[in-house]
């Protein structure tokens, strides 16, 4: 067991001259398929042998969707207050301040403008490593404002959700922003300006309910997540086993709750067409 144990020929290597892989350079999907990291990039973040989308940020969703990756950032520096002095197992105060350290990110939506395709749009993506992509205050006032600079400057709109729900540290103060997110978007139909809503893995709880199912087009990712509460609470509260598939988008789609599903390296051309089917333009 010498060779195994690497103790002749001079090919000892010390400890601290041991290398390590470095971390994020392979990628293992859930059906077990291993995709190189940087590949896994270049394929959208998409696993090429199973089709696994992979969760991402509005970082790498900007840079699919607007050209050259260039856009202006809208209400960059809004960040959440603690207006209740919250306390669960930390302090809502500690916990924001956390999430911002570790994502880099002000709150859980980021929102911006330029072009796509060659004309103007505005988007709101949702983060969900921000705690969860949960809808508090700042979610709930910036996705309004980015829906008022569609308006004013008459340019569609997209909203990527990716949420589990209401934040419930800010607790009615989060609710509200069902209403107002509606609301805003009420506006936005009057003013015959068209709006897309992605939704990816997950759209859950009060993003559901609000915002996320009342695009004048409802589109997702292959294999998202969408609902309103979970499969295990749905379940204990029926009592009854939940069909195969439930609650996945191929799902929703089949129950009429979207009007198409999007694989994320057709997002770009989809959603530009849609947006000039809608506005009756020359298709891009």
């Amino acid at each position: 067991m010498a060779w195994f144990k690497r103790t002749e020929k001079g090919i000892q290597t010390p400890t601290e001259n041991k290398k390590d892989v470095p971390k994020g350079l392979w990628y293992k999907s859930p059906t077990g398929k291993i995709v190189d990291a940087e590949e896994l990039a270049k394929n959208f973040y998409v696993s090429p042998e199973d089709g696994y989308h992979v969760r991402i940020g509005s970082k790498e969703y900007f840079e699919i969707l607007f050209d050259n990756n260039e856009y202006k950032e809208l209400d960059a520096d809004m960040t959440s207050k603690d207006p209740l002095k919250f306390v669960d197992t930390k302090k809502y105060g500690d916990r924001l301040k956390d999430a911002q350290e570790k994502t880099k990110l002000k709150d859980a939506v980021r929102t911006g403008v330029g072009k796509s395709k060659g004309k103007d749009i505005v988007i709101a993506c949702m983060d969900f490593a921000f705690i969860g992509g949960s809808m508090g205050a700042v979610v709930g006032e910036k996705i309004a404002r980015a829906i008022d600079h569609s308006i004013k400057n008459r340019i569609p709109f997209l909203m990527i959700s990716k949420s589990g729900g209401a934040r419930m540290m800010e607790a009615a103060y989060s609710l509200m922003q069902l209403a107002k997110t509606s609301a805003k978007l009420a506006q936005l139909a009057d003013a015959k300006i068209p709006y897309i809503s992605l939704c990816t893995d997950p759209t859950t709880g009060g993003t559901t309910a609000s915002y996320a199912m009342l695009g004048d087009v409802n589109i997702s990712e292959p294999g998202a997540l969408i609902g309103f509460a979970g499969p295990r609470v749905v379940k204990d509260t029926t009592g009854k086993d939940l069909p195969e598939g439930f609650q996945t988008a191929e799902f929703v789609l089949e129950h009429g709750f979207l009007d198409f599903i999007t694989p994320r390296r057709e997002l770009k051309d989809k959603i530009n067409l849609y947006l000039d089917l809608i506005q009756n333009q020359p298709v891009r």
